[in-house]
This record gives structure tokens, C-alpha cells and sequence, in this order.
């Protein structure tokens, strides 16, 4: 057998195109979703495959200025509540619990696709830009909010609800210029572990969607992220990036019936690069 170049490996398109629907699978599911910035978000696209499949969807936004990003998108899919909630705040989220159940009884999808870092704390060495503020504020918006939306929804989660939160790879290996978001990321993924053993006595799964890397507005702010997602489809496995649609497909595997025993799962989608280490472009 002939070996290939490695040039002609750079990007290799996806095999197949992803099916436009397949046949209601999230019908009758109520979902609440979390993390909408606009219509490039990964949660974004989460939400559209769940409509496409049959469910129903409230959204949260933090605050007016996310409020004029989000409401047009909620609205233009027919949203049942679009609710302000700011996940540092106890009260906001025990308010967007009260907000919720003025219109529906129950929530069998819980999407966290919510994270922040101060700007000043992804650009320069770790030990020089993590302020005890940047640490504090990293780790209650992009951890601890998870703790704290499933402890405030879990009356309204019926047994055989879901959970999914958003993660990445700087989680598990250092990312240059992550930083602390992704020691964040990390408190994350152990917090939706504990939340799976926790909330399986109620029957309710818990799982993270580890996606590689793409252009979302969260990822603008990453030093080097342009240069990342250049570079990233020629060094995994599959050759090519991965996308907003792909996640959404996982979460839809994840928070629906085909996914009944899986929890405390962090399940990758980012074209098989978390199995490699060393790569050698020549």
C-alpha cells in the first residue's frame, strides 16, 4: 500500500452530509437553553436541531445587551420563555426558575453552554495574568453556574431529563493561552461528574460535549485562536475541523432516548484529536 503525502491529508471533507431530521426524535421534550450569543454558538446550534426534532425551547440570555443577540433568534423558533438570568447571582436563577414554570410544568433538557474569562487573563503566562479575581469570576461563571442551574431546575426534571454542558480539551492538556479557563473547564467536567452520581437516583443523565476547536465568539477572545483553527484540520485524525452542527448532533445522541445510559460521560466530538500526542507534520 502506497503512502499519501501528508499535503494531500490537510482537510478532508466530511463523508456524508448530516440528515435534515430524524423523525422527532426530541417530540414532546421541554428544553431550557443556556449560553445563546449569537447565531454562531455552538449552543445556537443545539437548539435548532432540537426544533427541527420536535421540542420545545425557552431560552436564558444574561442581561439587555445579550438580550438584543438572543431575542431575535429565540423568537424566530418560536421560543416559549426567553428569560434574563445571570448565573452569578442565586437570585437570578431561582427568579428564572419561578419565570419558567409560569409556562411549563417540567424541563427534560437542561443545555450549559456557558463560560467566561476575563479578556486580560487568555492572553500571557498562567501565572502572571490569573488574578484571584479572574480565578474567582472564571470559576463561578463557567463551573460553578452548572452546580447551581441543575440544583434550581431539578424539581422541575422529571426522571429520564438530561443535562449536557459544553467543555474543552484545555480541560484535560494545556492549551496555550487558555489559561484558566481551562482549569475551569476542568472543575467543570469533575462537577458534571459528581452532578451524574448525584442526580442518577432522580433519573437524570448528566454528560459534557468536549468540541474541538471552532470560530465562535467565545473562542475570538483567545489569543491564537485564528491561527489554531488554520492549522488544527491537517493534525487529527480525520483531517478536517469540526463544527457548530456537529455538536448539536451529539447533544441530540446525548439528551435524547439513544442515549438512555450514558451519563458522566465526557463525550468528544473534535475529529479524533484528544487520542494524539505528539504530531509530526513531516
Amino acid at each position: 500500500m502506497s503512502q499519501m503525502d501528508p499535503k494531500d491529508l490537510d482537510v478532508v471533507p466530511a463523508p456524508e452530509e448530516l440528515p435534515s431530521s430524524l423523525g422527532g426524535l426530541m417530540r414532546g421534550k421541554r428544553v431550557l437553553m443556556t449560553g445563546v450569543a449569537n447565531d454562531r454558538s455552538i449552543a445556537w446550534a443545539i437548539a435548532q436541531a432540537f426544533q427541527r426534532e420536535g421540542a420545545e425551547l425557552a431560552f436564558t440570555y444574561p442581561g439587555e445587551a445579550m438580550e438584543k443577540r438572543v431575542r431575535p433568534l429565540a423568537e424566530g423558533i418560536g421560543a416559549k420563555a426567553i428569560i434574563d438570568c445571570d448565573v452569578s447571582k442565586d437570585e437570578d436563577i431561582d427568579r428564572s426558575v419561578a419565570e419558567l414554570r409560569k409556562v411549563w410544568d417540567r424541563v427534560d433538557v437542561l443545555v450549559h453552554s456557558i463560560g467566561y474569562a476575563p479578556r486580560g487573563a487568555l492572553d500571557g503566562r498562567f501565572t502572571e495574568v490569573t488574578t484571584r479575581d479572574a480565578w474567582r469570576i472564571t470559576m463561578d461563571v463557567s463551573a460553578y453556574s452548572l452546580i447551581g442551574l441543575a440544583r434550581a431546575f431539578r424539581p422541575m426534571m422529571p426522571a429520564g431529563s438530561s443535562i449536557v454542558t459544553l467543555t474543552y480539551y484545555g480541560a484535560e492538556k494545556v492549551v496555550r493561552n487558555y489559561n484558566v479557563m481551562g482549569v475551569a473547564k476542568a472543575a467543570l467536567e469533575a462537577s458534571m461528574r459528581y452532578l451524574a452520581e448525584d442526580l442518577g437516583q432522580d433519573g437524570i443523565r448528566v454528560n459534557a460535549i468536549s468540541a474541538g476547536p471552532i470560530k465562535t465568539l467565545a473562542a475570538a477572545g483567545i489569543k491564537g485562536m485564528r491561527t489554531m483553527l488554520g492549522e488544527n484540520a491537517a493534525k487529527t485524525p480525520l483531517r478536517r475541523n469540526v463544527d457548530q452542527e456537529d455538536c448539536a448532533s451529539a447533544a441530540l445522541y446525548l439528551c435524547s432516548p439513544l442515549g438512555r445510559n450514558v451519563t458522566g460521560e465526557v463525550l468528544h466530538v473534535d475529529a479524533g484529536q484528544n487520542i494524539l500526542g505528539v504530531v509530526s507534520m513531516e
